[in-house]
Parts: structure tokens; sequence; C-alpha cells
């Protein structure tokens, strides 16, 4: 024990899997299985009515299947029956041609020489079938009705030899006690594996023969209602122990635990501990390999009822490294230990880890004021290159040099009050080429520059609920009769194609001149 708790922890405790001192659940009144723990089908067939006679179109089937005793006895009742009913025939031609009144007749030829009565009869058939022949009785050549039977008698004892001999053969080459020597472990666990609920069991080979092509399947046998009301006694569910990895693909030179994942495909995906203990159901595990002494086909089963499943339990190791080989230790391959385990379904801690938590859910204001602030950013720079692209002959060839300096010297300002009003979280703003609405009520309100109050006008947009780009302006330039109200608008970028001084008031234009 103490080994144990070195290697395990001292949290793991070894429990005996023994009914009497495991489980502490409430003792439940012992219920029919469906499969008995040695493999037997627990279930019997009734009121066939004339299907009885589908056994007899199949007899030698029906034969090998009866138990040993039932076969014996029709093997001795066979034979003895056929020795009988052939003794007796010789017997009666021997009668028919009166060869028992001429017993002492030296003179006379009988069918059969020293057949004389039954006994003698009887003796003339075994020593003919075994082929023992001593010599002393033989059939003659005046008896041509001896012939025939003789003919007969071989050809109905080698298809009785036949028959019964090869059921016996059959019967007794069966691999169903091969199947003795393949264990599983008394009860099944539920425990943890890889971070995930998993529901577990063990098996074993006592034998150093190996079972070629082992592979293992699973049953859930439990009655369930469908939607529609239906009722299906002992519906059988398949649980799967790695059909799609290979997992159920067996090398069993030496006890292995299979493994059965419980997730939203398996049908203990809401069992808990606790519903565990209410539960009714039976689990069939069923083996399957080929014998690798004989070549015959190898069929191992066991079941595990609700109460043989042990909820936050692991199995022992049984193997161990010795001296140049591995150990099998069977006295520890039933016996488990407790690890622990959560209490609550796959199902229940999948829904608790779907709630979202208060501290990492974003509220609606904050996520709305992130995406207005990032829709608010836009470069002041274009409004540079706007400008520039709508001077044809240069910045400020055609403007009066009072003019280009007074621009000059607003610029810097008016980039300035255009990134501090961007950072503004009640403004929405358009992309490239657009500017934001405060702007526009800039432009008309009196500044003490003349300057960057011109700038600010030339630059004004119409006003629209929802942001615009220089692409959509242009738009509805080229097509103002899809637009619903078309909205006087300016843009430097829009102007290439005119003159600079023709969007100037009418007192600027006549200083150019």
């Amino acid at each position: 024990m103490a080994a144990l708790r070195r290697k395990f922890g001292e949290d793991y405790q070894v429990v005996n899997t023994n009914r009497a001192s495991t489980f502490s659940a409430p003792v439940k009144k012992k219920r029919q299985r469906f499969v008995e723990k040695n493999g037997r089908c627990n279930v019997q067939h009734g009121n066939l009515g004339g299907e009885t006679s589908r056994y007899l179109s199949d007899l030698f089937t029906t034969l090998v299947d009866l138990k040993w005793r039932w076969n014996l006895l029709i093997f001795i009742l066979t034979y003895t029956i056929a020795w009988l009913v052939m003794a007796s025939m010789w017997w009666i031609i021997a009668y028919i041609r009166g060869d028992l009144n001429h017993r002492n007749d030296g003179s006379y030829t009988p069918c059969v020489a020293n057949v004389y009565n039954f006994p003698s009869a009887f003796l003339f058939f075994i020593e003919t079938e075994a082929t023992i022949g001593y010599g002393y009785r033989y059939i003659t050549e005046k008896c041509p009705e001896g012939i025939i039977l003789f003919l007969f008698q071989s050809l109905l004892g080698s298809i009785v030899d036949a028959f019964l001999i090869g059921c016996m053969f059959i019967k007794m080459s069966q691999p169903k006690k091969r199947a003795e020597t393949l264990m599983f472990s008394q009860d099944a666990v539920i425990s943890q594996r890889d971070g995930k609920l998993c529901l577990m069991f063990r098996v074993g080979n006592l034998r150093n023969s190996h079972m070629v092509s082992a592979q293992i399947r699973c049953k859930l046998i439990k009655s369930r209602q469908t939607p529609e009301g239906e009722f299906l006694p002992l519906d059988q569910c398949e649980l799967d122990v790695g059909f799609g990895t290979g997992a159920d693909q067996l090398f069993l030179v030496s006890p292995l635990t299979i493994c059965h994942e419980i997730n939203t495909k398996s049908p203990f995906f809401d069992l808990s501990q606790r519903s565990l203990m209410n539960e009714q159901f039976e689990i069939v595990v069923i083996l399957e390999g080929i014998v690798e002494t004989t070549g015959m086909t190898c069929q191992a089963r066991t079941s595990y009822t609700e109460d043989e499943v042990l909820w936050g339990h692991r199995f022992l190791p049984v193997m161990s490294l010795e001296e140049g080989f591995f150990r099998v230790d069977y006295s520890q391959f039933h016996s488990t230990f407790e690890v622990p385990t959560p209490p609550h379904s796959v199902k229940e801690h999948e829904e608790k880890n779907s709630l979202p938590s208060p501290m990492s859910t974003p509220t609606p204001a904050l996520t709305e004021s992130h995406d207005a602030r990032r829709d608010r950013v836009f470069s002041v720079d274009c409004i540079n290159i706007s400008e520039d692209r709508s001077r044809p002959g240069g910045a400020g060839g055609r403007l009066p040099s009072k003019l280009q300096r007074m621009s000059s010297s607003g610029k810097e300002d008016l980039q300035r009050k255009v990134l501090l009003l961007s950072s503004q979280h009640s403004e929405k703003a358009c992309s490239t080429g657009d500017l934001p609405l405060k702007i526009q009520r800039l432009s008309s309100s009196p500044g003490p520059e003349p300057e960057s109050r011109l700038q600010l006008k030339s630059l004004k947009v119409g006003f629209e609920p929802m942001t615009q780009s220089t692409g959509d302006l242009y738009q509805h330039s080229l097509h103002p009769s899809l637009s619903p109200a078309p909205v006087p608008l300016y843009s430097p970028l829009l102007s290439a194609g005119r003159r600079p001084e023709d969007n100037l008031p009418a007192k600027l234009r006549k200083m150019n001149r």
C-alpha cells in the first residue's frame, strides 16, 4: 500500500471491487440481465408454432447446437438402432432361407456361414461394419440377396459415420472454451483521461497464443420511448470505442483498457454521478478474434449493469518490468482506485463553460463608440493633396500673393482644428475626401482670418445621415437623376476639370483679374 501511494500520490486509495464493500449506493433489487457475466444470452424463444420444422431442415446445425448430453444420447441411440436393424435383416434372410434348421448339416450351403441365430447375426454385422473380419462368419456365393444387403449396409454405415462423427468433431472443435481464457474486468469505471470524461473497462488474454485480428464492440441496452410515443424495449445503441481511429483493433498480448469517450454523440452525454444511481441500462461488450492455433473465429461476451459502473475510479496498473521481460500481475486485474472526478455530466460542464462572463462581455455602448471612432479616423493630408490637384498651373499661380500668404498661414490652424474635431464621439465623419459636420458649421461663423474662412467655405459639403466617400460624391455628380435630392457641394478633388477662380466669390475673382 505504501508503494502504491508513493507512486500515485496520497490522495489515491486502492479499493476492492467486491460488491460488499466498494459502492455505497443504495442496494437495488437484482434485476434480470440481458447478457450474463459469462456471456450467455438470457433469451428463450417460445410459441414458435409451425416454425419448428425449420430446425429439421438444418439438422446438422441443430445437432451441433444441442448440449453435450443430448449429443451423446443421439450418438449412442443412432448406432445402437442401426446395428439392431441390420442384424435383424441378416437374421430374417437366414430364417427365410432355412439356414437356422441346417446348423449341423455339412452338405448344406447357407447364405452366411455359421449364422444360426440372432446373436450370431448381430456379431456378423458388427464384424462387417467395423471391418474386423475374424474369418469364421462370411457370405457365400449361393446368396444373392445377402450380397445386395451387404452393399446397402456399407453405404448406410458410411453415411451414419460421416454424419455423427462429423457432428461430434465440429462440436468438440468449437472455440467456445477458448473464450474462457479471455478476461473482462468485473466493473467498468468512469473517470477523466486526457482531460475528457471516459467510460473504461479492461480486457486480457490468459494464454500465450494470440488472438489474430481481435476487435471489440460495445452495445448499450436500454429501453426508451420515441417522440412519437412508441416504446422500444431493450433498444440497442452503439458505443464508440475507437471505430473511427482504429482503437477497436486490439493487439491483445497484455491487458488493455478500452475507453469510450463521453461527448455530444455519446448516449451518456447527460449522465452524472447522481443520475447514475437512478439509471437502468446494460453495456454489452463483444470481443471477437481468430484463434491462432485453430484458425477459427472466437467470440467472448460480457455485460455491465449500472451497478457495476464505478464513478471516479481508475484501474490499477498490472504491468511491471522484470529482468528481460514484462510481467502481468492478474491478481490486480479487477482492482481500482479512486481519483478526483467531476460529479457533473459533460452536458452540464459544456453549458457552464458556454455561459458568458460579465467581465469579458463588452457593453453595446463601448462597442458602438469603438466602431464610430474607427469610422471617424481620416487623414488631413487629403486636403493638401486635393488642393494641389485643383490647381493645374501650380499651387498659387493664379491667386494674388496676399491670398497665397494668408492661405499658407491658415493651413496649419485648419489641420489642428480638423484633428481636434475628429476625436469627439458625437460626430459622424466621412471617408477620404469628406470633412466632419462641425467644419461645415465653422465655415459660416465669422473669424479673424478671412482666408481661413474662405478655405472652410470652399470645403463645405452637404449633410447626409450616413457617411459618404469621395467615390459616392463623384457618382452623385455623374448621375444626378439617381439621387433623391441633389445637394450642391464642392470638393477640391472634383475641380480638376474647372478653373479654380471660378469657384471663388465675385469680389475675389475681380481681384484676380
